[in-house]
């Protein structure tokens, strides 16, 4: 059984790396059922735990400065047949929601942060143009002190 079998699994209060296996473990199960996402993930990745493996490595980096990721995820991307802007958000809102119930909401505002950064990158570096003008909540997350960060 999987720490997200449980639907009342308590938040953590910080990052670690079983927290973040159990963040990317529950987000691409989400990906994979999902109506918008689905299609493009399941079409796009043969091997889910080879993939889960690279996504606990690449936000190990990213969030824990662990070094663990030396993928390439732009060229990743751009490998990947033509796919719409839109599909972007709908990642950002499972990953928000996602977040937040792995996470206490400071440590989950990081990882939503740090996913919009990504998102946002990503979208520009495939010439799909800026989300922000489009979702500015997307791409903006409130420190724990209530002020917003961007």
């Amino acid at each position: 059984m999987h720490d997200h079998d449980s639907p009342h699994a308590i938040p953590t209060p910080q990052a670690s790396e079983q927290a973040i296996a159990n963040l990317v473990d529950r987000f691409y199960d989400k990906v994979r059922a999902d109506a918008e996402l689905g299609p493009v993930f399941n079409g796009a990745i043969s091997d889910w735990m080879e993939h889960k493996h690279t996504l606990c490595e690449f936000w190990s980096s990213m969030v824990l400065r662990s070094g663990r990721y030396q993928g390439n995820p732009m060229g990743t991307h751009r490998a990947l047949p033509p796919f719409p802007k839109a599909l972007f958000h709908r990642w950002l809102e499972l990953w928000r929601d996602t977040a937040r119930e792995v996470f206490e909401p400071p440590v989950a505002e990081v990882f939503i942060g740090a996913a919009a950064r990504v998102a946002q990158g990503l979208s520009l570096g495939l010439h799909l143009g800026s989300l922000e003008a489009h979702t500015p909540d997307a791409l903006r997350f409130t420190s724990t002190s209530g002020r917003s960060i961007d």
